[in-house]
């Protein structure tokens, strides 16, 4: 069975051995399959573009505990190996808790654990620190340990012998080297492509694991999970689990409202300021009969012909600010379409290209899209995981219904006033913005409450937008992949020939469905 590795607090090494791993699977010849725990997308980017497989995340309080035992179980079967990071600490949690850590993945899934312990200033004490941890949950169990940091020779030997006297495998001592830096910004390590020299760091990951790693005692807690019973792949299973607003038959897998009908094209922006999102939500519109169709704003791309809808995921639109102000062509494009009603899905980084101005770093605004009434730029920071209440019927959710996602930021809103325009002094970007009596007619998406934060109301929705910093894992919550469809389906339904700048379909009055 697999393991997870797993560390005392975030920073300690759990990726950079999580890499080194991977890349020697693949220098032997053999298939591993990654798995992050939590809500993280540039860990696992790393770890999808070093195994050559999606590294799919684990998150009970994003996907719940069913989906995390199903995708394990089937995405793990796919390969030879398997490997599992933790994310921050063992035990961190939701607020103070252990809810959705490392520790309640491993205990759902029955895995073992390998602490990696940052050690380079420590001796005797790592003995201490290692007993609290395998003693804290005597349900959990502790394979071993892999010390990162160790300055020499002689130091790995304090610290074997210290973990000798309690009985603690020691199954790797990574040295001190600042080869072995892992380059990171503000909400994480870089993006895998940002690193230049990836292929060259594979090489260098897969030495550090096969000089100093115990690959005889790791290498067995890399095998891989066996297949499900009922042999359903976790996507179709995903859609079997879910019953429609009528508490009726679930939807068959692969459905898509007519058999014979052509794909839907639906637009993703996929580009170096795009990029954040989980790989399960095209799996699910696809096998909803969709076509998942790359867009660039970055690289001032027009609206993929044809679409029938538009996500816009997050990312870092902030650092590349500059740049897509002067993509007038897709801000243009983009706000012709909200104003004709193409269904727009748009979280975090997305929810940023609607606005009318996005700060940089260093505080020049920059005129965006302006769909949305607001200025962004850099403030606190907003982190952790928020329960939703939706406020009322809107693009893919509907009144009532409860979901759980994740905030994770560092750009707040400012409104605009009607008369505010983009901001005069706001560089590049569409003249005209197109709020006004359109924006009166949004509502405030959800009612979002979260440990350590205020509640308050935040988003934006109508029959075809859904605007939200909020992340959502859209396994927890499969009937956003259908809905997104079947607005797809009614703008098709209007302008049978998709999106089209200078043909914009117009905005349905259709009621929304379940």
């Amino acid at each position: 069975m697999a393991c997870v590795l797993t560390a005392p607090s975030s920073g300690s090494g759990k990726t950079l051995v999580s890499l080194a791993l991977t890349a020697l699977a693949r220098r032997r010849g053999a298939s591993i399959q990654t798995f992050k725990v939590g809500p993280d997308y540039l860990d696992p980017q790393l770890l999808s573009a070093v195994s050559g497989r999606p590294c799919r995340n684990l998150d009970p309080l994003l996907c719940g505990e069913a989906w995390v035992a199903r995708s394990f179980q089937g995405f793990g079967s796919r390969a030879e190996l398997a490997l599992v990071e933790g994310v921050m600490g063992l035990f961190d949690g939701r607020g103070p808790s252990s809810a959705g850590s490392t520790a309640a993945v491993a205990g759902q899934l029955g895995l073992p654990l390998v602490l990696v312990v940052e050690a380079s200033r420590q001796a005797g004490s790592v003995a201490a620190l290692v007993r609290g941890f395998r003693d804290h949950d005597p349900r959990l169990q502790l394979a071993g340990v892999v010390l990162n940091g160790v300055g020499s020779e002689r130091h790995r030997a304090l610290l074997a012998e210290a973990l000798e006297a309690i009985a603690m495998p020691l199954l790797g001592a990574l040295p001190r080297h600042d080869s072995l830096h892992l380059p990171s910004r503000h909400l994480g390590l870089l993006p895998a492509h940002e690193l230049a020299d990836l292929e060259q760091r594979q090489g260098a990951w897969a030495d550090l694991a096969e000089r100093h790693l115990d690959l005889e005692r790791l290498w067995p807690l890399l095998s891989a999970p066996a297949a499900a019973a009922d042999g359903l792949d976790p996507i179709h299973w995903c859609l079997a689990q879910e019953r429609g607003a009528d508490g009726g038959t679930p939807e068959a897998p692969g459905a898509s409202g007519d058999p014979g009908s052509a794909p839907l094209p639906v637009a993703i922006a996929s580009d170096a300021a795009f990029h954040f999102r989980y790989p399960e939500a095209s799996e699910l519109l696809r096998a909803r009969g969709m076509e998942v169709v790359p867009w660039s704003p970055l690289a001032d791309e027009p609206l993929p012909a044809r679409c029938h809808a538009l996500i816009l995921p997050g990312g870092y639109p902030e650092l590349q600010a500059g740049q897509l102000a002067q993509s007038r062509r897709s801000l243009t494009e983009l706000r012709a379409a909200a104003a004709a009603g193409l269904p727009i899905y748009a979280e975090c980084g997305g929810l940023l290209l609607l606005g009318g101005e996005l700060c940089d770093p260093g505080g020049t605004p920059h005129a965006m899209a302006g769909v949305l009434p607001f200025r962004a730029r850099r403030g606190p920071l907003s982190l952790g995981y928020r329960d939703a209440s939706v406020r009322d019927d809107g693009l893919v959710l509907r009144r009532g219904e409860q979901v759980c996602g994740h905030e994770f930021h560092r750009w707040q809103l400012e409104p605009l006033g009607a008369g505010d325009g983009g901001g005069a002094e706001a560089s590049g970007g569409p003249e005209e913005p197109i709020w006004g009596e359109a924006a009166a007619n949004l509502e405030p998406l959800w009612q979002l409450e979260g440990w350590g934060s205020p509640s308050r109301r935040e988003g934006w929705s109508s029959r075809t937008l859904h605007a939200s910093w909020l992340h959502l894992h859209w396994t927890g919550c499969s009937a956003i992949s259908r809905r997104l469809r079947d607005a797809a389906a009614r703008h098709a339904s209007a302008n049978g020939t998709g999106w089209s700048a200078a043909n914009p379909a117009p905005a349905t009055p259709s009621s929304v469905g379940g």
